[in-house]
């Protein structure tokens, strides 16, 4: 079930005004007094582009707006040169001209879609500068040069002035931000862990599996501001890239435990020491941290010790009850590690440099790239620009170059989504619910006032309101429509002008925009779910062939990034497939825990004995040629005869205590036939 809003009120509940959140509207209205101020002194000819650029760029983090600006800065610049590049020499061929802004347009989605940093809102701003800057005036590119250079002023007044509020007074810290998702995060993994263990282990909910592994890498998103925000800012950045590993090995070894515990109850094997061993891990799960802490090293301890016991046993039973506690062990130890890093966030006395392994571009959290979606929204994006222009064209509507700009506008600002139709389905509600209060401002109030100072007294309730409104995770998606029509509608320009005609032409326009946008992402991207799930299936699949394969170079901690990411992503279109789709018989986290078993194997090759080495790669080619079948049929093929007798005399062979592989390489090869042969009889290892 989708996860519900983390502010919205319930029946009876009161609302309460949040300092932070309060905070960042008053510091946002403030940047956007200035730019009046500004705009109007310097007679700058469209203050309302100055004013929506303020709230477009606004970011509730003290950290997100500081290191952004430079790319925003950056790709207006670029928007314009390509607007000057084009429409003066393609003048004469408007067509022609179209069809370059629509690609270009395009280009940049394609690009801010594939980069997903903060990078990408020089991309985004390059597209929405090119299109707002250009199709305005189209009918008149006679004055297109200085045209230019004042949408730039305005655009990059607005950044200026808001950067410099926000940055003057911090309305909320990154790294409360990072410590907040992360506590949630290791919260909501300990519960769910202890519920697991708690009861016959079931397949996660692929919305808990998507809230997890999106959390692990929004962390490294969110922490890429670090830079702006701290002093400390290598340091923090070190904690955070540590702690995103740590995080991402909490969803194999939860799920491996419970696996391995619901096995061993089918096979009615669980003794009681075991089971009062999981009967106190539950325990710890179910505590506070501040309590939990205190039992860590004691029960990790315990766990490995009963582990190292079980290992010591030939019968199947034992080496599945040996993997269920090394497992819960690991799972106690990164959840400690994970703890301690969170509180380093806040606090600069605790010494984490014992959890710190080497800080290098090894060690960061890379995430994937997805030429396949990037392309579908960049097209998307080209087509609609055309579709937009096509209409204005034929119809011939005055109002026609701003449905072009404003949809360009929605366009860009909703790219990166994976389905934007559901957001811009709210937009849509949320500009037409704003009409009869810029109608209000527009022709009752604004009549009455007399200078800019007045003019900002009287804009501070409807704009403080909507700021406040940006600044809560749960609202934010009305705020920008509603600012939108709202500065829009108005129209600011240095003498008040009130035309019902063109309020009501300049209204339908944005309307117009919006439906159109919102058809064109329905064509394009929502029926395309099913498509893209396989998408990010196979390239799973197409990694873990590589993975097992001995001749190929092990990338570690490459692969676990992106198979946590990718976790996400397909957890978040498998919650909106069809329960009989074929496409529910592949499981991203039984494919996660593979792969990391695989590391484990494959790690193990040059300390085995030859006879073991050559039964493991063995078994590795075997899971390697599996997910090429996987990959050639495009389904989940069930492992084969060979495979399952390749794992069984690996184990046998890894079962001699002479090697110096070590229990750990047993255990991974264990978990391999549990995750591969979910079904298979008991392994029956010679005494």
């Amino acid at each position: 079930m989708p996860r519900p809003p983390t502010n919205s009120l319930r029946p009876g509940e009161r609302f309460v005004v949040e300092p932070d959140k309060l905070l960042f509207s008053l510091g946002t209205f403030a940047a956007a007094a200035i730019v009046l101020i500004i705009t109007f002194t310097a007679s700058l000819p469209r203050p309302w582009w100055a004013l929506l650029t303020v709230y477009v760029t606004a970011q509730p983090l003290a950290g997100a707006t500081a290191p952004k600006v430079l790319y925003r800065l950056s790709g207006i610049a670029l928007g314009a040169c390509v607007t000057l590049a084009l429409v003066p020499n393609m003048q004469n061929s408007p067509v022609l001209l179209v069809v370059c802004l629509a690609i270009w347009t395009g280009l940049c989605i394609y690009l801010a879609v594939l980069d997903r940093t903060p990078r990408a809102f020089l991309y985004q701003m390059a597209a929405f500068s090119a299109a707002v800057i250009s199709f305005p005036y189209l009918d008149n590119p006679n004055d297109i040069f200085m045209t230019t250079i004042s949408r730039v002023q305005e655009m990059i007044v607005a950044i200026i002035c808001v950067t410099a509020v926000h940055t003057i007074m911090r309305p909320m810290d990154v790294r409360h931000t990072i410590r907040k998702r992360a506590c949630s995060f290791l919260v909501h993994a300990s519960r769910w862990t202890a519920d697991a263990l708690g009861t016959r282990h079931t397949v996660l909910e692929y919305e808990h599996r998507r809230m997890l592994a999106a959390d692990v890498t929004e962390l490294g998103i969110i922490a890429s501001n670090l830079p702006a925000d701290s002093r400390q800012a290598l340091s923090t950045r070190a904690t955070v890239t540590e702690l995103q590993h740590r995080l991402a090995a909490l969803l194999p070894l939860a799920s491996a435990a419970a696996n391995r515990l619901d096995k061993l109850r089918a096979l009615d094997a669980v003794d009681a020491e075991t089971a009062n061993l999981v009967g106190r891990v539950i325990g710890y799960l179910r505590e506070p941290p501040d309590v939990a802490n205190q039992f860590d090293d004691e029960l990790s301890t315990r766990c490995r010790a009963l582990s190292a016991a079980h290992a010591s046993s030939n019968r199947w039973s034992s080496l599945l009850a040996a993997n269920l506690c090394d497992r819960m062990a690991a799972f106690i130890d990164t959840l400690h590690v994970a703890r301690t890093l969170v509180r380093a966030i806040d606090d600069s006395a605790i010494d984490v440099t014992p959890h710190l392994r080497e800080v290098d571009k090894t060690r960061l959290f890379p995430l994937p790239r997805d030429h396949g979606i990037a392309l579908l929204a960049g097209v998307a994006t080209t087509t609609a620009v055309l579709i937009y222009c096509a209409v204005w064209i034929l119809l011939a509507w005055p109002s026609g170059s701003t449905t072009a700009a404003f949809a360009a506008l929605i366009t860009c600002s909703f790219a990166a989504q994976d389905d934007p139709a559901p957001v811009i389905g709210r937009y849509l509600m949320a500009t037409l619910s704003t009409f009869p209060l810029a109608a209000l401002y527009l022709f009752v109030l604004l009549p009455r006032v007399d200078g800019t100072a007045m003019l900002i007294v009287m804009l501070a309730p409807a704009l403080l309101w909507m700021g406040y409104l940006q600044a809560d995770p749960a609202r934010a998606a009305r705020a920008l429509p509603m600012l939108s029509c709202f500065i829009v509608a108005m129209g600011f320009l240095d003498r008040l002008h009130v035309d019902f005609a063109a309020f009501a032409n300049t209204g339908l326009a944005q309307l117009a925009g919006i439906v159109t946008t919102l058809a064109v992402t329905k064509l394009f991207r929502s029926a395309n779910l099913r498509w893209r799930a396989h998408q990010i299936l196979h390239r799973n699949w197409s990694d873990l062939a590589r993975l097992a394969d001995p001749r190929e170079p092990l990338d570690t901690q490459s692969w676990t990034a992106h198979a946590v990411d990718r976790l996400g992503q397909l957890a978040a279109r498998m919650a909106l497939i069809g329960a009989a789709d074929a496409l529910h018989e592949a499981d991203g986290l039984i494919d996660l825990r593979i792969g990391r078993n695989i590391i484990q194997a494959r790690q193990a090759l040059q300390y085995s004995r030859e006879h073991t080495r050559i039964a493991i790669q063995s078994t590795l080619m075997e899971i390697s040629q599996l997910y090429q079948a996987r990959l050639r049929e495009g389904k989940a093929l069930a492992g084969s005869a060979s495979l399952l007798g390749a794992l069984d005399r690996s184990i046998g062979a890894t079962m001699d205590k002479t090697e110096e592989v070590g229990d750990r390489t047993l255990l991974a090869l264990v978990a391999l036939r549990c995750n591969l042969f979910p079904n298979a009889h008991p392994l029956e290892v010679d005494a």
